[in-house]
């Protein structure tokens, strides 16, 4: 894996994500779309916690802080981190929900975690090149990763739910 080209990816996709932000209309964000799901904020909510929760994982991988195991990624881990992306959509496994639910954030609680998110990455990026492989953490779906592959899944759980936010956008638009 190069870590410069995911951090890149990870720059792009947050990039992005304030820069929707600002286009997404204030009364519209805390408010569930027409036929239901999630808002703009509790995607928003989602992905930024799931990626500050990612930061932990890594950095307890790159600090060996870990339990010992043999186990590695699942079949469904394999496949995503071959392709580079979720092949299905899935739902947020209810253990996870319960532990960190999507909420409806203000914006500007979108805003003051995407600079937190910016941050993290700041302080764990370099940390990752020392990680060792075997030093994993579990992931709920994916099975055990390791610092190199929390990082892959950043990028690639930020990129996903890109198409959420547009499915979001056209529920609305055909109101």
């Amino acid at each position: 894996m190069n870590i410069v080209k995911e951090r890149k990816a990870i720059d792009a996709a947050l990039d992005d994500y304030r820069a929707r932000l600002d286009l997404i209309p204030d009364e519209k964000f805390t408010e569930t779309p027409p036929g239901g799901g999630w808002s703009y904020a509790e995607v928003y909510s989602h992905i930024l916690q799931a990626t500050l929760g990612s930061f932990i994982a890594i950095e307890r991988c790159c600090h060996n802080n870990c339990e010992p195991t043999n186990k590695k990624m699942n079949f469904l881990g394999r496949l995503v981190m071959t392709i580079g992306r979720f092949p299905i959509r899935l739902k947020v496994p209810e253990k996870l929900t319960a532990r960190m639910p999507a909420l409806k954030i203000s914006k500007e609680e979108a805003r003051n975690l995407l600079i937190k998110c910016r941050k993290r990455l700041d302080e764990v990026t370099p940390l990752i090149k020392d990680a060792l492989p075997g030093a994993r953490y579990k992931h709920m779906r994916l099975g055990m990763l390791n610092a190199n592959q929390w990082f892959k899944f950043i990028k690639i759980h930020l990129q996903h739910h890109f198409k959420q936010l547009g499915r979001i956008e056209k529920k609305f638009k055909t109101e």
